[in-house]
């Protein structure tokens, strides 16, 4: 497995705003070269999840894992994931992304969802997933999609986070 890390876009960059391409038979082998990768920068970040456009590559293509610190990693690649439904009822939790670091809000989602992907191998998977894995699968087939969690809030927290991001980089750059 190649630990090689790959640089996380971050916002503005416009990358973040497209909505990715299917997966389709002719990138298996991209994917597999990705999918690992994509893994080592998201556990380096630290990170619970990171979808392809992130790291710049305009693939249907994500890499989740929830497991606590103290729990074995279970990680998932899932390619050209979809929601195929969702509840009416809806839960508050706060997220933050590795394309805007330090910023984090409680962002409304369905409270459970139930997905259909392809794994590695190929073959068609579906599941229903809550709490923490549905909020983080959410966000990002979101990112597959040009949206970011910001795009939850209303526009002044939105404009609020976004401000003060482009102020704690450019301080960061000037430092």
């Amino acid at each position: 497995m190649i630990d090689e890390k790959l640089p996380i876009l971050i916002v503005p960059d416009a990358r973040l705003r497209l909505k990715a391409r299917p997966v389709g038979p002719a990138d298996d082998d991209i994917v597999r070269a990705l999918a690992p990768r994509m893994l080592a920068t998201m556990y380096a970040a630290p990170g619970i999840g990171l979808a392809a456009p992130q790291v710049g590559s305009n693939l249907r293509l994500i890499v989740v894992d929830v497991a606590g610190k103290e729990e074995a990693p279970a990680p998932m690649v899932l390619i050209n994931p979809e929601i195929i439904a969702a509840t009416k009822e809806m839960a508050l939790r706060e997220e933050g992304c590795l394309s805007l670091p330090g910023q984090y809000a409680d962002v409304e989602r369905p409270e459970r969802i139930k997905l259909r992907w392809l794994d590695l191998e190929g073959s068609r998977q579906e599941m229903e997933a809550e709490g923490l894995l549905g909020v983080c699968l959410q966000h990002e087939i979101d990112h597959l999609n040009g949206v970011l969690f910001v795009d939850h809030l209303s526009p002044l927290k939105r404009n609020m986070m976004l401000r003060k991001l482009a102020k704690e980089l450019k301080k960061a750059r000037d430092e």
